[in-house]
């Protein structure tokens, strides 16, 4: 059936949607979400049409190959192949050292009570995610669904590191809002006491009411899913319907909420104390280095 959410009335929208972010921020699924907004139907073959629309509008030039995140497929590493250049290593060098002459902080949460970790519950957002957790030096870590035990003992050995030095482990988790979106946040918790970690888990999104408040749109919940029958939710609603911006204030308020200022400022104010004597010891040592 064919209906007024045609190709170009996708491309003509998801322009003008992308010029709002940076690169990297939004993903297909999350550009999709914000065309439900507009109008369109929250259903498998709308979102199709719209990822191949934006096949076509980037062969086109119409939108930047660089504007949409895919990390789950994103490569590791890199193969390096260029020449080196003595003089712009010696240039890179100069600069390195003159860097950390002036270069030194305190850890931001070496004194806080608490040691926080954001879990998210799918990889490809974690573009939205990282800068906020970039800027408060908090580690981000994408479940991928229910997590594996890998990925959960790694994380058992993390906090046990931070209790052993005092601190108190808090998770802020952000998943979907369906059956096994629930439940994950309680298989994480108990999985890490078996690991022998008590950890508080702060669910911050998504939930009813905010799904409700926010006028998201639902699928009906994954007949797939075993938890679904004994579900009595709205219906499947995934964290990509909610704006990349409101996740990052969420993410941020949440961060905000857990750190204490006051210790904080007691930090700087050793880091400044601690600055001049780090400037002293480094100067001493590149001038043992003339020596040799």
């Amino acid at each position: 059936m064919k209906d007024s959410y045609t190709k170009k009335w996708i491309t003509d929208n998801s322009i003008e949607i992308v010029e709002e972010y940076e690169d990297g921020v939004l993903t297909l699924r999350s550009l999709h979400y914000q065309l439900v907004s507009r109008g369109m139907t929250n259903d498998v073959q709308h979102y199709k049409r719209v990822v191949k629309a934006m096949i076509d509008a980037r062969w086109d030039e119409k939108i930047s190959f660089e504007k949409f995140s895919d990390l789950d497929r994103e490569m590791d590493g890199m193969t390096k192949y260029e020449e080196t250049n003595l003089q712009d290593a010696i240039t890179e060098a100069k600069e390195a050292m003159t860097a950390w002459m002036s270069y030194y902080n305190k850890n931001r949460w070496e004194n806080q009570q608490v040691y926080l970790e954001v879990f998210i519950e799918k990889k490809a957002l974690q573009g939205v995610f990282s800068r906020v957790c970039r800027k408060f030096d908090v580690a981000l870590g994408a479940c991928k669904g229910y997590p594996s035990l890998t990925f959960l003992h790694e994380t058992a050995q993390r906090f046990k590191r931070a209790v052993s030095n005092g601190k108190s482990p808090v998770i802020i988790y952000f998943g979907d809002y369906d059956p096994s979106g629930e439940d994950i946040p309680r298989s994480i918790v108990e999985n890490l006491s078996r690991f022998g970690v008590e950890v508080e888990l702060k669910r911050v999104a998504l939930m009813e009411h905010q799904v409700i408040a926010w006028k998201l749109p639902p699928a009906p919940a994954k007949l797939t899913d075993s938890r679904t029958a004994a579900w009595e939710g709205l219906g499947q609603v995934e964290l990509d319907a909610v704006k990349p911006e409101k996740l990052i204030q969420m993410c941020e308020n949440e961060i905000k909420e857990l750190f204490d200022d006051e210790l904080y400022s007691d930090l700087i104010a050793q880091e400044n104390e601690e600055k001049t004597e780090y400037k002293i010891e480094l100067q001493k040592y590149v001038n043992t280095l003339k020596e040799e």
